[in-house]
């Protein structure tokens, strides 16, 4: 819930930066809905723009809920499912994120499907049994046009500036890869998998070198160009 109109300008520097780098990585920026369709306008062809949720249901009495169809409208080609914060503070469980998934493949949206565990459930020793739990919950039957990705997200590391070991990054991305070969097959080991939790210039490098490290799932460093393109670089180095 951060950005008025005031901070497309962010947005500017980010597209004018792209276009001085090889078409290498792609560029997603989920915005709140209300800035969907003006981000869209000046986003070009180097920037994707997606949502951060969305509802099940295609229309309907849901009042304050955007359907996968209305931000397909506006401009969105990817949407984010099953965030922790939508899972705590909303009370997303992985069966309605499933749901909300496959809205989004109707709507022709590729969804950004999050998984993470706990502090608490990192200290018990759970981390690798709780993402595949609930991993499985959530991620949608995919046709033969479908795309998902998936994101790794700590929750014990989002905005805290702690970060997992790079050994125990690519353990649990290796086992999110495993599952999905095992729901996918082939396809499985296509499905873009990312880190999420305090991503930063800093670290960014050391993160993305990793095995089945896809790419980053942003938060607060993705709120000022210079630090969110200097991640991009990272990628793309």
């Amino acid at each position: 819930m951060n950005g008025l109109k005031s901070s497309l300008m962010e947005v500017d520097k980010v597209v004018s930066e792209l276009s001085g780098f090889a078409d290498a990585a792609d560029c997603l920026i989920c915005p709140p809905s209300t800035l969907i369709a003006p981000m869209t306008e000046r986003a070009g062809d180097r920037l994707h723009v997606g949502a951060q949720s969305c509802h099940p249901e295609k229309m309907g009495a849901f009042t304050g809920d955007l359907a996968a169809e209305q931000l397909k409208d506006v401009g969105a080609s990817f949407v984010i499912v099953g965030h922790s914060e939508r899972r705590s503070e909303h009370g997303e469980r992985s069966a309605y994120v499933q749901e909300q998934a496959h809205a989004a493949l109707r709507a022709d949206l590729t969804p950004i499907v999050c998984v993470g565990e706990s502090y608490a459930q990192r200290e018990r020793g759970e981390t690798k049994d709780t993402v595949v739990r609930i991993l499985r919950k959530s991620v949608p039957t995919l046709g033969a046009n479908d795309s998902l990705v998936v994101a790794y997200e700590p929750l014990w590391a989002i905005g805290t500036g702690l970060v997992p070991s790079a050994e125990e990054i690519a353990d649990v991305h290796g086992v999110i890869r495993s599952l999905l070969v095992e729901l996918y097959q082939d396809r499985g080991a296509e499905i873009r998998i990312l880190y999420g939790g305090s991503m930063k210039p800093g670290n960014a490098a050391e993160i993305l070198a990793i095995e089945n490290v896809n790419g980053g799932l942003i938060g607060g460093a993705s709120l000022k160009a210079e630090d969110f393109m200097a991640i991009y670089a990272a990628a793309v180095a």
